[in-house]
This record gives C-alpha cells, structure tokens and sequence, in this order.
C-alpha cells in the first residue's frame, strides 16, 4: 500500500491520482496531510507537490470521457468534505480510465458512483439554498456584506449567480465556518483570507451596520409581525419550507 499525502487542495488531489497512475501505485490511498494522523508501518508515503500541469492532464482526460457535467460532479464531492473523498474520487478516475467510452458516473448499480450521486444532490440542494436564504445587510463602507455557515463548502459555487445578480453593488459572502470569503468591486471578484482580527470583525458585524440598514431591519422585523396570522401558524410546513438552521440568515427571525 502506498499513501499519498497532498495539500488538501482540488488541483493537489488530482495530482496525486496522476502520479498514482504515473508510478502506478496499487493499492493506493489518498491523504490530506492534514487528515494524516499517524503513520501505518505496512505503507509507503509519497509526498505529492500539486502540479497544476498534472491535475489538468487529469481533469482534460476526464473532461473527454464523462464532460463537464461528470467534472463537477465530481468538484462537488470534493466539496462536500467527506472524509472519503479521495476514496470516491480516486476510484471513479479508475473507472473512467478503464471505460473511457462511457459515462461511468452514470453506473448507479455500482454503490460507489450511487454515493457519487447522492452526494451531488445533497450538495445541490445547499446551493439552492444558500441561493435563497443568502441575505446581505449594508455596512458603513457602503458595501453589503452576507454571512453563510453551509454544510458543504459551497462557496466556490454560489459566487457566480450572486454576481449576475448584484453586477451593480459591491458586496462580501463570509463563510464563518471556514473562514474565507468571496468579495466583489463591480470588476473583479477575488477570494480572501482575513487576519484573526477580522474574522472577530465578521463575527460581530452588527457593529459595523450601516444606520440606513438598521433602520430597514427594524421596518421589515415590523412588517413580518404585523401580518403573521398566529392562528394559521403551521410550523410543520414552515419548518419543512425553510429549515430551522436557515433562520439566522433572515432578518425577520433575528
């Protein structure tokens, strides 16, 4: 057995199922050096460089037998942090080179790709999600800020349909659980990662609210009271609809 240990990054892991395929390692195991906890005295460890050069042979290659809708499938179970994600990934690589002529993430007999599947529409449905809970409230800097907390890291998911739809304000997603971020200037769009003090900063952002936005919080906080029905509450329909976990991104729940 050999395990490869790569730098938990997408472009790392696809060079590492490169060079398992290049030094044709078998059997293999794939490892975040983060996630590596102890060495195992009956393998051998390879230490993997990501090459940008060798995830995109790997990525075209795939690109070729299962298109570009089979590589984001397989981006979101990247995405999804599970601690199997190498596993999944590598071996459905495998697959995909042993039957280059078929859409091997197609195969729902086989458990593994099911998994593949089941992943992708948990995944999907946080993005739907976040798509509609996302809110942003407006800071003194005039720009508008949105705090997220997902199950999965879909971030990197997500920026593109607030960007068609905000194209004309300047705005800041914060993923509080990974503690990265996405901003946007009307031109570019660019992912950070804060210093401590700014992450306390996003933590506590009711302290930088704009006057103008706390002011709307309270109008809208008072709308949503005035017209709740208390006798046609249904919070088993409510709960199914927007999911309790959701409600600290809406200003009517605060």
């Amino acid at each position: 057995m050999t395990t490869l240990l790569y730098d938990g990054s997408f472009e790392g892991l696809f060079t590492a199922i490169f060079e398992v395929f290049e030094y044709k390692y078998e059997p293999a195991e794939i490892i975040a050096k983060e996630n590596y906890l102890s060495e195992n005295m009956f393998s051998n460890l390879h230490e993997v460089l990501t090459s940008i050069e060798k995830s995109d042979r790997v990525l075209k290659k795939l690109e070729k037998n299962i298109g570009k809708t089979g590589v984001s499938k397989l981006l979101k179970v990247y995405l999804s942090e599970r601690k199997d994600v190498e596993f999944l990934v590598l071996n459905a690589v495998k697959k995909s080179i042993k039957n280059p002529t078929v859409d091997v993430l197609l195969n729902y007999s086989d458990d593994e790709i099911l998994e593949i599947a089941k992943i992708n529409k948990s995944v999907n449905r946080e993005i739907h999600r976040m798509h509609a809970f996302v809110r942003f409230e407006k800071l003194k800097d005039d720009v508008y800020f949105a705090k997220i907390e997902p199950d999965f890291n879909v971030l990197p998911l997500i920026v593109k349909h607030f960007k068609d739809r905000y194209q004309d304000q300047k705005w800041m997603i914060y993923d509080l659980k990974r503690h990265y971020g996405v901003f946007y200037d009307l031109k570019t769009m660019e992912f950070f990662n804060p210093e401590s003090d700014q992450i306390y900063q996003f933590q506590k952002i009711d302290e930088l609210l704009h006057d103008e936005e706390k002011r709307y919080q309270k109008l809208w906080q008072r709308y949503f009271f005035k017209t709740n029905i208390p006798e046609r509450k249904n919070l088993k329909l409510h709960y199914q609809h927007v999911p309790k976990r959701y409600w600290k991104y809406l200003t009517e729940k605060l």
